[in-house]
């Protein structure tokens, strides 16, 4: 049996990988001990070593630069005709760094005779500019109605509008205001339409009946409701605050004048009529229907054509007397008592005839009877046969 070295390999396989594992160690620690030696030696002069010499600790740590100070500038010297400065309390906070970052000379300037400082205000950013107004809004002064705008109003299902303004007032030409109870909440169109009405027609008019006009009744402006506040209905022009509903004006003698009342001059409401009928696009009073039959409707409703309503019955004043009552006894008609005798003298017959058959059917006193209700002499009291009624068998 061979046991020698040379031929191990061949019996055992791992006999190359020992051989080779034995050099790589040789090696590595040939070339420690040779780090070691040359190390300190070169970081004397300054040479790189080694890459492992700072794992095992023997490259010294290189010196840092001197580190470089700045001079610090010092502040301006105060100025002889600054103000004598405040001593600050000790517990207030320091300034933050965007004001220490400020120059000092800006408070110098603003101390200087003749110097004008900056105002608070240019600091905060600068505010959008205010809508612009519209034409109407512009025409509507103060010296046409008392009317301030008020903010847009958007409800649901299309209530409210644009442009409104809330109208309190109308100013007369001859500076004396009407005001309009309550204020009323318009568009701005509609608003101009109601001043230019009272103040073109309306004014005049009250003029010769006591005085003037000192108010407007209003019945109703914006409401966000259908038409004649049926649940469901098309939303109405109180609505969308185009629409107006007057019920009376007062005079400045303390009367009121109601344009439904049928006791009003029917030459009065007729005038009324012809004057909104001409301005505005639709009119609804009496007539019309049961919903206006205390006041009158208003509005500038936009439709195809132009075309417009107007249905407002201007009815007659109702009489004195009622109608229902019987008419009196004229003058002239002789008495009842010498009637009553002229009829007695006439033969009585069986069957009264046919005049005396309509006087019994209408009601009116039988004329052979006295005023007591006894019957004559020589007259036969008649009484109505019954008459009977045959029933008629009905087939089902």
């Amino acid at each position: 049996m061979n046991c020698s070295a040379e031929k191990a390999s061949r019996k055992w396989p791992d006999g190359a990988f020992r051989r080779a594992a034995a050099a790589m160690v040789t090696a590595t620690a040939a070339l420690l001990c040779l780090g070691m030696q040359a190390g300190p030696a070169q970081a004397a002069r300054g040479a790189p070593g080694f890459p492992w010499d700072d794992l095992f600790g023997v490259r010294p740590q290189r010196a840092h630069k001197p580190v470089r100070r700045s001079a610090v500038p010092l502040p301006k010297p105060r100025p002889a005709e600054a103000p004598p400065a405040t001593k600050a309390p000790a517990a207030a906070e320091p300034a933050p760094p965007a004001a220490a970052a400020q120059p000092p000379a800006a408070p110098a300037e603003a101390a200087r005779p003749g110097a004008t400082a900056r105002p608070a205000e240019a600091a905060k950013p600068a505010e959008p500019p205010p809508p612009q107004l519209s034409a109407c809004r512009q025409a509507l002064t103060e010296e046409i109605a008392i009317a301030p705008s008020i903010p847009d109003i958007h409800g649901a299902g299309g209530c409210g509008g644009e442009d409104l303004v809330r109208l309190e007032a109308i100013v007369l030409p001859d500076k004396r205001k009407v005001a309009v109870k309550p204020a009323a909440i318009l568009r701005c169109k509609m608003a101009s339409a109601v001043a230019d009405w009272v103040r073109t027609d309306i004014a005049p008019l009250a003029q010769s009946l006591g005085g003037g006009i000192s108010n407007l009744d209003n019945f109703d402006s914006f409401e966000c409701r259908g038409r004649n506040r049926v649940v469901g209905a098309q939303l109405s022009e109180h609505g969308r605050a185009n629409a107006l509903d007057v019920r009376a004006f007062g005079l400045a003698n303390g009367k009121s004048i109601s344009l439904t009342d049928r006791s009003v001059p029917r030459d009065l409401r007729e005038t009324v009529l012809h004057s909104v009928c001409a301005r505005f696009s639709t009119v609804l009073g009496p007539g019309s229907d049961w919903y206006h039959e205390d006041h009158v409707h208003l509005d500038l409703m936009e439709r195809r054509n132009n075309y417009r309503i107007c249905q407002w019955n201007v009815y007659d004043p109702l009489p004195r007397v009622a109608p229902l009552l019987p008419a009196g006894r004229p003058e002239e008609a002789p008495p009842r008592e010498v009637a009553a005798k002229s009829d007695a003298s006439k033969p009585a017959s069986s069957k009264p005839d046919a005049s005396e058959a309509d006087r019994g059917k209408a009601g009116e006193p039988d004329a052979a009877k006295s005023d007591d209700g006894a019957a004559p002499d020589g007259a036969a009291e008649t009484k109505p046969q019954p008459t009977k009624k045959r029933r008629q068998s009905r087939r089902l």
